[in-house]
């Protein structure tokens, strides 16, 4: 049985625990809103982006794109977004398991994020390229993943691009989630981030007009590849959104497991401090007894 001063250092131990659990916890819940408004601010913009690109399409017949152009899938490029740092629950272990459904033998990986290059490098799956991004990722590190997996579509390495991250849904849920990126399918097709509503993106004033200049068809072939690096950098945005929720999700529960045990030591600490005293007093009022 472990003695007073065994528990006393194990309580002592516990609570320097709890406090790094407590300050991880602190410092994730203020990166998690920063996160999540800097995904936010996007909205307006990604909503004006699918206005313009609809109504230049309305101007247009028979428009055709290379990055448009649907061909059988002989090989797919997936981009696995992931996070730098651990100690986020269980957010990399499912974006990991569904990493693992994937066929390995027409899959080449392009990753984002430490966590995801480790588990790619590990399980000696096919990496073509892996970058890393900021806490606060920006828009040149999101247009260089976009670019990269664009040139291997132009080139003919790769017939189809999707997108594995850890999709937003609330601070306690944050869900693995494939999606398409390439080739391109609706010219409305741009994300916002942060599960902004459809109809609300799809959704202008009537009133509005656009005046293209030189034409629809040359504005278009430049939105094209933009709305792909927005796209992708409201991926980065959203990531960063789950991952630091979850990292604040998983510091409370520590934090709260911590004050458990702290709580149940205390009692045995209580416990085995009262067994020695009444210990002590029997073997006092046993000699008192044998000298009487």
């Amino acid at each position: 049985m472990a003695s007073t001063r065994d528990i006393r250092r194990r309580i002592k131990s516990v609570k320097n625990t709890a406090q790094i659990t407590k300050a991880m916890q602190m410092v994730a819940a203020a990166k998690m809103r920063k996160a999540q408004q800097a995904a936010l601010v996007g909205r307006p913009y990604a909503k004006l982006l699918n206005v313009m690109m609809a109504e230049a399409a309305t101007g247009t017949v028979g428009f055709d794109h290379p990055l448009m152009q649907s061909r059988p899938v002989n090989k797919r490029a997936v981009v696995v977004v992931g996070s730098d740092r651990g100690l986020c629950g269980g957010l990399n272990g499912n974006l990991f398991r569904e990493v693992a459904k994937l066929d390995k033998n027409i899959t080449v990986f392009v990753t984002a994020g430490k966590k995801a290059s480790l588990f790619i490098a590990r399980t000696k799956r096919n990496l073509a390229a892996e970058f890393s991004y900021k806490d606060t990722p920006e828009f040149a590190e999101a247009r260089a993943i976009s670019k990269f997996v664009q040139q291997l579509f132009l080139k003919g390495e790769v017939d189809a691009v999707d997108i594995l991250y850890p999709r937003f849904i609330n601070t306690l849920t944050q869900q693995p989630s494939l999606v398409p990126f390439l080739p391109m399918g609706k010219l409305s097709a741009v994300t916002a981030g942060l599960n902004a509503p459809k109809e609300d993106l799809m959704s202008h004033d009537t009133d509005e007009i656009f005046e293209f200049e030189p034409d629809e068809e040359t504005v278009l072939g430049q939105l094209l590849p933009h709305s792909l690096n927005f796209q992708m950098h409201q991926i980065l945005l959203e990531t960063k959104a789950s991952e630091q929720s979850a990292r604040m999700v998983a510091m409370k529960n520590a934090t709260d497991n911590a004050k458990q045990i702290i709580k149940d030591l205390t009692l045995e600490y209580n416990k085995l401090r009262q067994a020695n005293i009444t210990k002590e007093l029997l073997e006092i009022t046993t000699a008192q007894m044998a000298i009487s």
